[in-house]
This record gives C-alpha cells, sequence and structure tokens, in this order.
C-alpha cells in the first residue's frame, strides 16, 4: 500500500512506553507521532512527537485505512479516512509549559466540550423590559431574540453593550472574539478598554470561547495570553474577563449580566450614593453659615476641618473620615 494515500498505525515496540501506539500521517513527507490509542473516542489524545527513524521496519499494524483527505490547514492537521463513522479527526500543534505538544481530536470528543440542553428562557431578574444601548462600532451585535430587551443604537464611552442611569452610562459589556482578545492584549488596547471599563459601576468583558482554546494560539506564546489575563484581574478586579465557550452562550452572559445590572439601576440610591452625588459646599457658604452661628472662622484660607464637619453634620450629608 501507499503510505502516502493511508493513515496507518502500528503498535509502538518501545513496551515501556505509556503511549502504546505509532501513528503516521501522511504530509510533508510523513509525520509520525505516539499516541495512547487508535482513535480520539471519549476524549483528545495527547500525542508525542516523535521521527521517522521511530517507525520500525516491519511495523505491527493496527489500523491501515484509505484517506480520503489529509491536509495541513495553520496549526492543525485536518484527517478524513474512507469509512462510515469515526472516520474525521484532527492533529492540533500547540505549545503549553515551555514545549510543544500534540492534541488528537474528534468532531465527537469536540461536542464532549460544549453544554448539554438548550438556553433557558427565563427572564432574567423578572424584568419585562431591558434597554440595552449597542454601540455604532459593532459591526455584528447580538440580536437577543426571544429576549425582553428593547436595543437601540448609540455611540457608547467604553464597552459594546450599556445600561444607562439618569443618562449616564451605568454598566456595560465588551464583547471579544478569541482572535480580537489575543489581538487586543499583543497591541494594548485591552488595556485601555479595561481602565475606561472599571470607572463604571459595573463592567466586564466576555470572550466567545473557551479559556482552554488559547492553548491553539499560534499568534502569540499562551503563557503570555495567560499573565496578561491575570494581570488584569489583579489591577481591575471590578471587570471580570469572563469565558463562555461560544458566541451563543456569550450573547446569553451579556443578556443577564445588563438584566442585572438595569435591575440595580432601578433600585433607589442607596445613603452613601446619595451622600456622593451631592454637591460639595463652597468655602463661602460654610463661611456664611459660620458667621450667622457666631462660629469663629478665618476670613482667608483654609476652613479647618472641624468647621467643615459641623456644617456637613448641621445640613444633614456625610462625614468622610
Amino acid at each position: 500500500m501507499d503510505r502516502l494515500r493511508y493513515l496507518a498505525i502500528a503498535r509502538n515496540p518501545d513496551t515501556s512506553s505509556a503511549l502504546g501506539y505509532l501513528m503516521m500521517i501522511p504530509v510533508d513527507g510523513g509525520i509520525v507521532v505516539k499516541t495512547s490509542d487508535t482513535w480520539p473516542r471519549t476524549k483528545a489524545l495527547y500525542c508525542h512527537p516523535a521521527s521517522m527513524a521511530d517507525w520500525p521496519e516491519n511495523p505491527e499494524l493496527v489500523v491501515e485505512i484509505a484517506l480520503l483527505s489529509c491536509a495541513r490547514r495553520g496549526a492543525a492537521i485536518d484527517i478524513v479516512v474512507d469509512r462510515a463513522r469515526e472516520n474525521r479527526s484532527q492533529l492540533v500543534f500547540t505549545v503549553a509549559r515551555g514545549r510543544d505538544m500534540i492534541f488528537w481530536q474528534s468532531p465527537r470528543t469536540q461536542r464532549q466540550a460544549r453544554p448539554k440542553g438548550s438556553i433557558p428562557q427565563a427572564r432574567a431578574r423578572g424584568v419585562t423590559e431591558v434597554p440595552i444601548t449597542v454601540d455604532t462600532r459593532e459591526h455584528y451585535p447580538y440580536q437577543f431574540r426571544n429576549r425582553s430587551v428593547i436595543t437601540t443604537r448609540g455611540a457608547l464611552s467604553c464597552g459594546d453593550y450599556g445600561i444607562y442611569r439618569e443618562d449616564e452610562l451605568y454598566a456595560a459589556v465588551e464583547r471579544k472574539t478569541l482572535d480580537d482578545l489575543i489581538g487586543s492584549l499583543s497591541n494594548s488596547r485591552l488595556r485601555y478598554a479595561i481602565g475606561q471599563l472599571a470607572t463604571l459601576a459595573h463592567a466586564a468583558v466576555v470572550v466567545e470561547a473557551r479559556y482552554s482554546a488559547i492553548l491553539q494560539s499560534t499568534f502569540m506564546r499562551p503563557a503570555l495570553i495567560f499573565d496578561a489575563i491575570a494581570d488584569y484581574a489583579l489591577r481591575w478586579p471590578e471587570v471580570p474577563v469572563v469565558f463562555c465557550e461560544n458566541r451563543k452562550l456569550a450573547e446569553e452572559w451579556t443578556y443577564r449580566y445588563l438584566a442585572g445590572a438595569y435591575h440595580l439601576a432601578l433600585e433607589p440610591p442607596t445613603t452613601l450614593e446619595t451622600a456622593s452625588v451631592q454637591p460639595k459646599p463652597t468655602p463661602a457658604a460654610i463661611r456664611q453659615w459660620a458667621s450667622a452661628h457666631d462660629i469663629d472662622i478665618p476670613a482667608k484660607g483654609r476652613i479647618p476641618l472641624a468647621i467643615r464637619e459641623r456644617y456637613l453634620r448641621a445640613h444633614g450629608q456625610a462625614v468622610i473620615n
């Protein structure tokens, strides 16, 4: 048989190895890897790189099946074999913990990473209509179909989806695909975006991918990506970066997050919030009040702290120590 047209799997002659099989992939003149099974049926299989010299002269073949397709696509090799079932798989080349790694996966093992069941249809927080503003720069925005959402287009100061409270942006979500996340990390755009989001009452970044998908990055080293995300979590803990596996779940998370923020925005301001928005007293107002109450106060210069605190208490405002 022509080895360049067949997928061949043989027993590993090294009986001490935990990877009991050798697989020859007919691309680039032939690639040999060590693996633990003859097909990724229940989970992705780890493959250890080997050389053509490791392929025995008289291999004990376990699988030898004709190929319909075997092509390299970026950091992966797509394999299609000539049989009715278990006919598609993929070798993914990546770097983890500073060394090269290969994982052999199939559509079935990929599906196992996806959530089972349907998206719940219950309203978030029981809110009947959530007014979400979609940034004008968002090219393919979430539609929030079958949701109690009213969307409008507007220029947000930060984020892609936002909730307003009294004409002020109250909460926002920045949406990222995995490629966009990595690109914005490499040029520091994400750092500035999170810094702006941190000025809001509530904000988050949602990523349409699994955290483990970072391991497949070829544009930027996975370790650098992990470090940057951890650094941002430490610098801006109030702006979480949430990985939601796919676009559908990211849209659902965004809806429920903003619905919760809108529910909070409808609540009456707390005592601390009320105190924080009251205008600061001017020195002239404090001097006028002090004179009216026979309190000695300098005509010029800095007002003593004790007099300022007496003024605030007299007017029912919070005193911040």
